[in-house]
């Protein structure tokens, strides 16, 4: 008799629909595997007779074909598990065939018919709404697997217990205790920008890079506070929708990095690398490819500190998520495309010694040694990156004064205003920020008066700007009258945005 099984297949963060059929017959033979199964896949079928066994069903006795269709799709990891031994349990009648159309059904089995947590629920759960009634997952993916409206979740410890509730008709669904989206509107952390002494000027450029998702740039020596800003960008950023946590959610799924109690990813991330990553762990790779850093940053801030230090080959991979908002991974077996809608926070020493331009500290560096430090960001990536700005030294009195900045909430709440503004004016777009903006949008949404215009001439002949660099300048512009709630964009605007591109031309030219 010929059972079939309802499973998943994942394609990046994308899901493809599965069917696991098995053929049995009590003729003498062996079973067998198909349909482009990867290692872990082939190995199943002794994780899944083993379990069958273990689980005091009667064990399967002559030939078995197990084949997984599409033929054509790969598959990979465990979650094919479960799925089979129902197949195999259904094909010999322990189970009600005609409740198997109901069911997407995944998860890894151990010899003694255990059902271990697998990767990637959250999306399959996603993708299964609408297509089927309920989704069987092991116990440990429940929290993660609720976070879907609309589809009937039952979590199994054991093959036994998946068995009954395929074959019980009064089964009761699993809900969880509390609604999991309460917690993002929370936005607890651990530091504030009130934690911060002085640098005014710096605290400024971040409040306008989370008011626009811009990306930004610091350069000041050794101590000056660069890394201490840059952590609490997360804390002025506007909290997760719950669309953005189940995007973010999605690829944390597939990675395998959410925890048992945590089904949802409640807050922006932070990801900050180091310099020696490779370019497969900031892009993704693999033979069949996993998200990397730049996608675990999706709707966060990537961090890179030392940021010369890093492989300028790594470096230059940051160019196309920048712009396009995803990141493109093509390998012999597979193509994949992981979004990649992050906020680069980028820091740096002036020189490799540190102090060029510190007032306290002289710089034993050569100016060819300046140069060639500095020539290991390419033109091209620093054109992508909206602010640039320096941090200094705090002084002594700076350093003894007990009185401490603006605080995060405060700050918040001004850019959580302008992105409000932002969110209305791109209503009708697939973007959520002043930063994404093309060219098209930025003839509709950036109007300048003679002043702003004389302003910007003088610019591109003083700084010798690009044509990106011009309009990163209006974008800048853009957000900076958001933040002032001014509909129109002044010449004071324009003037401060110019202001943040000026250091190139100091540092590099």
């Amino acid at each position: 008799m010929i059972a079939k099984i309802n499973s998943a297949t994942l394609y990046g963060i994308d899901v493809i629909n599965v069917i696991v059929e098995v053929d049995h017959t009590p003729n003498l033979g062996k079973v067998s595997l198909v349909g482009l199964p990867d290692a872990t896949v082939k190995e199943s079928v002794d994780r899944v007779t083993s379990a069958i066994k273990n689980s005091s069903f009667i064990p399967l006795h002559g030939k078995a074909t197990i084949n997984l269709s599409p033929a054509d799709v790969k598959k990979e990891g465990p979650s094919f598990d479960l799925p089979i031994a129902v197949a195999m349990l259904s094909s010999v009648g322990e189970i009600n065939i005609d409740n198997l159309k109901d069911f997407m059904i995944l998860g890894e089995l151990a010899l003694d018919g255990e059902v271990r947590p697998v990767k990637g629920v959250l999306p399959v759960a996603m993708h299964s709404k609408g297509q089927f009634k309920s989704i069987i997952v092991p116990l440990k993916n429940a929290k993660e697997a609720s976070v879907v409206d609309g589809i009937d979740i039952y979590p199994v410890r054991d093959l036994r217990e998946a068995v009954n509730i395929i074959n019980n008709n009064n089964r009761t669904p699993y809900k969880p205790k509390e609604d999991i989206f309460t917690t993002l509107s929370k936005g607890e952390y651990d530091v504030d920008f009130g934690d911060v002494k002085g640098q005014d000027q710096a605290r400024r450029a971040m409040e306008i890079a989370a008011a626009g998702g811009h990306n930004i740039l610091l350069i000041g020596s050794p101590g000056s506070g660069k890394t201490m800003l840059s952590s609490r960008i997360p804390t002025i950023l506007p909290p997760l929708t719950k669309d953005e946590a189940l995007e973010v959610t999605k690829i944390y799924s597939v990675k395998g990095l959410l925890s048992d109690n945590v089904p949802i990813i409640t807050h922006r991330k932070f990801r900050s690398p180091h310099h020696t990553i490779s370019g497969a762990g900031m892009a993704g790779g693999g033979s069949y490819p996993s998200p990397g850093e730049i996608s675990l940053a999706h709707y966060g801030v990537l961090f890179l500190d030392e940021f010369p230090e890093f492989n300028r080959e790594v470096l230059e991979i940051l160019r196309q998520p920048l712009e396009d908002g995803v990141v493109t991974i093509s390998r012999a077996m597979a193509s994949l495309t992981y979004p990649a809608k992050f906020m680069l926070v980028a820091a740096m020493n002036p020189c490799p010694c540190g102090y060029y331009g510190d007032k306290e500290k002289e710089c034993t560096c050569s100016p060819a040694e300046r140069r060639k430090y500095l020539k290991k960001i390419s033109g091209p990536l620093l054109d992508r990156i909206d602010i640039h700005i320096e941090v200094p030294r705090l002084s002594k009195d700076e350093l003894l004064e007990k009185t401490t900045g603006e605080k995060s909430e405060d700050i918040r709440g001004r850019v959580v205003a302008a992105r409000k503004i932002q969110s209305e004016r791109f209503a009708k777009s697939k973007i959520y920020s002043n930063s994404q903006m093309n060219a098209r949008q930025l003839k509709q949404f950036v109007e300048l008066d003679d002043k702003c215009k004389a302003i910007l001439g003088n610019a591109i002949n003083a700084l010798q700007l690009s044509a990106r660099a011009y309009d990163k300048i209006l974008k800048l512009a853009r957000t900076i009258a958001d933040l002032d709630t001014s509909e129109k964009i002044c010449p004071e605007h324009i003037l401060e945005a110019v202001s943040y591109r000026t250091i190139v031309k100091k540092y590099w030219n």
